[in-house]
């Protein structure tokens, strides 16, 4: 369920719905299936064998199973680039709280079509809203990660995947219920491979690396937690599998609606943000009540969605420094706490005060956005697959794969895995990589 929660957040609601409108629906939704189950589940499953093999964190586990190699660097990295992204997370983790707020208030309501538009850019803009949000939305993290692994996050997990998905299924069936959403149905079922291009195809891919939560040291950290006696190959495809389930649901919740309010599916990153505040506020003219539930139903469940991968984020840094900097659990919290704020603050007010300062052309939180999901997360996959793939040995691999070899299946499908770990992941990263700076 924790593994499950890391990979299912603001990816699958805020960025999978509007990649699939720009990139013609359900032919793209086909290819963002094959590119998970076959390319990004073996990086999930390299990155599981490292944390369960050493029991240990990020750093932790290159030491246990490369001692006084250059691949400390590696560890390290994986500690940095969950707290770098936790950051400005946040930011957006915030938003979705302040809009869950907004829908409480019947503020889209009472806005009206004409100015529910101007909400987000009014928000943002602003100093100290958004800062109280990003720091609201960091202390509910907090506070899941101070109850500790059993009593904190898994249970928090438990609680929170299965509501997701009663959240999102409610949503689903309101949204594909409205006047005109035949069309936005139609859209993500019936594929159109005209439509696809080599760019839909790398989009494709990259949107499954970064949902499944590659590159980020969380599987490595979660992984160590795990029983010898769970099977690996199991969670992984179960992971895989939820994240595709909430994610093609999260699509059939938002674009059936776009399409029902005649906005084009294509909208961009400002679809959740801003367009479907323009639909709950269009529902509001006739039917305010219902308008306000759905809008509150809908940000709960993007609020649910980013405290679940929040956790994982703040995790990742809490291990590193009890394991390695042997720091009381509490003490280790609230040090990376600190320090995401302080980052996530600028990143916040790179939208107001510091809107004027650019980093090559781009504000703060934009420029630490491409940073980690350019060149951190990419480098940091590309090292798992290459260290499970070349570096560690293949007996190894397999023995941690198979439970000793009590799992027969798994070894049925282990030459399978591993070719696509040694072979086939190490070049999808590296396409991803580079596609990047195309």
């Amino acid at each position: 369920m924790a593994m499950a929660g890391s990979a299912i957040g603001l990816g699958n609601i805020w960025r999978f719905p509007y990649i699939v409108g720009e990139n013609g629906g359900a032919a793209f939704i086909l290819v963002y299936v094959f590119c998970c189950l076959f390319l990004s589940v073996p990086i999930f499953l390299a990155e599981s064998v490292i944390g369960r093999r050493s029991g240990a964190n990020c750093r932790g586990a290159m030491e246990k199973l490369a001692p006084g190699s250059g691949w400390k660097w590696f560890g390290y990295l994986s500690v940095f680039t969950p707290m770098l992204i936790l950051s400005y997370y946040s930011v957006i983790g915030g938003w979705s709280l302040n809009y869950l707020w907004k829908g409480m208030t019947l503020s889209f309501v009472r806005s009206g079509t004409e100015a529910v538009g101007e909400l987000f850019g009014g928000f943002i803009s602003s100093t100290w809203a958004p800062l109280l949000f990003h720091t609201l939305f960091l202390l509910m993290t907090l506070l899941v990660i101070l109850g500790g692994v059993r009593s904190g996050i898994e249970k928090f997990s438990k609680l929170c995947i299965p509501l997701l998905f009663v959240l999102i299924v409610a949503i689903a069936i309101y949204s594909v219920s409205l006047p005109g959403a035949k069309t936005g149905i139609n859209y993500l079922i019936r594929p159109d491979f005209s439509k696809l291009t080599a760019r839909s195809c790398i989009d494709a891919l990259g949107q499954s690396f970064y949902s499944l939560s590659l590159g980020m040291g969380i599987i490595i950290t979660y992984s160590s937690y795990i029983s010898k006696k769970e099977n690996l190959f199991a969670a992984g495809l179960g992971t895989a599998v939820s994240d595709l389930m909430f994610a093609i649901l999260a699509g059939f919740a938002i674009m059936p609606a776009v399409f029902a309010a005649g906005i084009a599916p294509g909208a961009g990153p400002g679809l959740i943000f801003e367009t479907l505040p323009f639909i709950f506020a269009k529902m509001g003219v006739t039917m305010p009540w219902l308008s306000s539930i759905v809008a509150i139903l809908f940000f709960l469940t993007v609020l649910f969605a980013a405290l679940t991968s929040s956790v994982s984020l703040m995790e990742v840094g809490v291990a590193y420094l009890v394991e390695e900097k042997k720091m009381k659990r509490p003490l280790a919290a609230l040090t990376v706490f600190a320090a995401t704020w302080a980052v996530g603050a600028v990143c916040s007010l790179s939208f107001g005060p510091l809107s004027g300062v650019k980093i090559f052309g781009n504000d703060i939180f934009s420029a630490v956005d491409l940073f980690c999901s350019n060149v951190l997360l990419t480098v940091g996959g590309f090292l798992c697959v290459v260290f499970v793939g070349w570096k560690m040995k293949k007996e190894d691999v397999r023995d941690e794969f198979t439970n000793g070899g009590t799992k027969r299946l798994n070894g049925k499908w282990f030459p399978f895995v591993y070719f696509l770990t040694r072979y086939a992941a190490p070049i999808a990263v590296g396409i991803i990589f580079i596609a990047n700076f195309l």
